[in-house]
């Protein structure tokens, strides 16, 4: 990996070229999309970010642009090389499908998707869904999970009769950030493109914070300012895909390489700043994807994908049980999606995907588990005048086989087999739906509710100390009641305004929570039982121009959630919110772009919220929020495009924890230079 570096620069040398925003001035494109008519039947809309408002935010990692959606919490341990994962509507991480151009991202020895670990440098748009995403032409996985994110990578668009397109991009700033990639997309044919994008990171992770804990009984304990340390990372990605159009079909493929080396600086605990852990990680994975209409009114897909996945955990720290753990994961996947219009607005699907996962390590008296599972699905969906519906269920069949080299430890079994139905339906009722002198206006009322499940995961189960074989598959049944208003008229004062509004009631069994023990990599399992959410999300966007040349957009969106613990009436915690669990969340977005100048303001805010179970004072954690900035401008050098990029994050220096005893970064800036050829 010492040459990576090196390939990037000599990439880069040839010239690179940014992303072409999609909300550009009228352009000639030569590409020719093709999308089936079935992938288009969505009842329950998308939060998205995508073209230009993604660009704009100047996120660093995947991660970083999902805490602006609502219904969204963003774990958050610190700095560039923190692991970061997301929760949707407090029914934990492991309810979330990530899916990265089409194709599920898999953790079975965590269930943990690491979004920092993926950068926003080559994507084109990222969508959130609550439920499912209502398409039944999909793979059997995606009608599987509580919510799920959807990645998509930038597909190659060639202007002006060109057969190439690079793009430069560096950034410097805070914590020794340094950041540098490279794009380069090349036209092979009239049906066929690639993409090739590498990266290049490199942080100390440093940066001030402030600790004070006070006792329960008032007295101040610690209360001084220091630097985070061993947060440092390094870390090379590399990204080709290969695209290509068919009649009425299309098919791409796939290569991801990530390799990092970081620190992991740890919990805060009793004034002690340095820990010796440290993480490697190398993820590798290969996928293909094929579509095509075979008729009019049959339709296919097929999936496949193999990945390995290898970590390598150290922990050096002299207080602590000295560590040096490697784990080496291995998945394949293979799925089949097809779907028939039986009329023309009345259609079924089915789909089966296959999953088989393997984990080895070298720690003491590990169990080598493996894992086959089997998803098929059914689904349909009608459409008439009044309404829409869209209904399926999914058959998932598990088989552990464990393959121990001692004894297995009591209570523990060498199978283990579980089956589950899980149904969903939603339904949709368009009201208005009309337009005239160029303006349109919708609304619709919806609904769903579906049941889900997850499997324990392999580290929940069989990790030599803190696994629990006992532990009981994790059941929810989703109950939402949404609307959604849009308005649009390119001729007028105010081109759009969107409001959408959702309802909801979320009921979880056997809920598996999974606690920081000190270090990000180890944790202790617990069946919390039962767990009743009920909250609301809002969203609304408004794009106006009030002079020529001057386009102002904005993003508001505020999320409610009461997630209590109702497992017991005896347990001291009865009814109380769950850890980690705001009330009251919110972020808002405000673009303002005139000729080559653009500015971003954005703000996040997390209400208060407890870090174990009791809802006690000794547990209580205040509200935070930050403000960020960012300044663009556009200018031609040489008859090249570039662009200067200033950020501020944090302009307010708000201390804060997003996780109890893992201070987040003050106020900190960068810098960054993008050219086109």
């Amino acid at each position: 990996m010492k040459l990576l570096p090196t390939v990037i620069l000599l990439a880069c040398t040839i010239g690179v070229k940014a992303q072409t925003p999609q909300l550009d001035s009228i352009q000639t494109i030569d590409e020719v999309v093709i999308t089936s008519r079935l992938t288009q039947r969505e009842i329950v809309p998308a939060q998205s970010l995508q073209g230009k408002d993604l660009e704009r935010l100047n996120s660093q990692s995947v991660a970083d642009a999902l805490r602006y959606f609502s219904g969204m919490q963003l774990k958050d341990y610190g700095g560039v090389g923190g692991i970061k994962t997301v929760d949707i509507r407090s029914m934990g991480t492991h309810h979330v499908g990530i899916f990265y151009d089409g194709v599920e991202l898999g953790n079975a020895q965590n269930g943990q998707i690491d979004l920092g670990q993926y950068s926003l440098d080559n994507i084109d748009e990222i969508s959130l869904y609550n439920g499912q995403k209502s398409a039944i032409f999909q793979p059997a996985s995606d009608f599987g999970n509580a919510g799920s994110v959807y990645i998509c990578t930038r597909r190659p668009r060639f202007f002006n009769n060109k057969h190439y397109n690079l793009k430069f991009k560096t950034k410097y700033g805070s914590s020794d950030l340094f950041r540098i990639s490279g794009l380069w997309e090349q036209r092979i044919s009239e049906t066929v493109s690639s993409s090739f994008n590498v990266e290049h990171l490199t942080s100390s992770g440093k940066y001030k914070f402030n600790y004070r804990r006070v006792t329960p009984s008032g007295e101040v304990a610690y209360d001084t300012t220091a630097t985070r340390q061993n947060g440092d990372i390094r870390a090379d990605r590399v990204d080709l895909n290969i695209n290509g159009i068919l009649t009425r079909g299309f098919w791409n493929t796939k290569a991801y390489f990530y390799n990092s080396q970081r620190g992991i600086p740890g919990a805060i605990v009793n004034n002690v700043w340095r820990r010796g852990e440290r993480q490697g990680d190398v993820n590798t994975f290969v996928q293909a994807r094929f579509q095509k209409d075979i008729t009019d009114c049959f339709s296919t897909q097929w999936l496949a994908k193999y990945a390995f996945y290898r970590t390598h955990y150290v922990n050096n720290d002299t207080t602590q049980l000295p560590a040096n753990n490697k784990y080496w994961q291995q998945e394949v996947y293979v799925s089949t999606a097809n779907a028939y219009e039986i009329l023309p607005n009345w259609s079924v699907s089915m789909a089966y995907d296959f999953h088989w996962n393997k984990l080895n390590a070298n720690t003491y008296r590990f169990v080598f588990p493996t894992r086959f599972s089997n998803l098929i699905s059914l689904a349909t969906a009608f459409e008439s005048r009044y309404f829409r519906i869209q209904a399926s269920i999914l058959g998932t069949f598990v088989h552990d086989k464990l393959h121990p080299t001692e004894r297995l430890m009591d209570g523990m079994s060498e199978t283990n087999n579980i089956s589950k139905f899980t149904p969903a339906v939603f339904i949709d009722f368009p009201l208005i739906d009309k337009q005239e002198n160029g303006s349109q206006t919708k609304f619709s009322l919806r609904t769903f509710v579906k049941r889900s499940f997850r499997m324990p995961t392999f580290n929940d189960l069989y990790y030599t100390d803190l696994g629990s074989s006992n532990l009981k598959p994790e059941s929810a049944v989703q109950y939402d009641f949404g609307t959604v208003f849009d308005k649009t008229n390119s001729k007028s004062f105010l081109h759009n305004l969107h409001f959408q509004a959702d309802v909801y009631y979320n009921s979880i069994h056997d809920k598996i929570i999974a606690y920081p023990k000190g270090q990000q990599f180890r944790w202790t399992m617990l069946n919390l039982g039962k767990v009743h959410i009920t909250g609301m999300d809002m969203q609304g966007a408004i794009t106006m121009q009030p002079i020529r040349d001057f386009l102002v957009t904005g993003r508001l969106q505020y999320t409610y959630q009461k997630a209590i613990d109702v497992t017991n009436k005896s347990n001291s915690f009865y009814k109380h919110q769950i850890p980690y669990i705001p009330h009251h969340s919110g972020s808002a977005i405000v673009n303002l772009a005139y000729h080559n100048w653009t500015l971003n303001y954005s703000f996040i805010y997390s209400g208060e919220r407890y870090n174990q179970q009791e809802n006690t004072p000794i547990n209580y954690m205040q509200p935070w929020y930050t403000s960020d900035l960012s300044l663009q401008y556009d200018f031609n050098l040489w008859a090249k495009k570039c662009r200067l990029i200033l950020e501020a994050n944090n302009i307010f220096d708000q201390k804060y924890d997003v996780i109890l005893n893992y201070p987040m970064p003050g106020i900190n800036g960068t810098i960054g230079l993008q050219i086109e050829l």
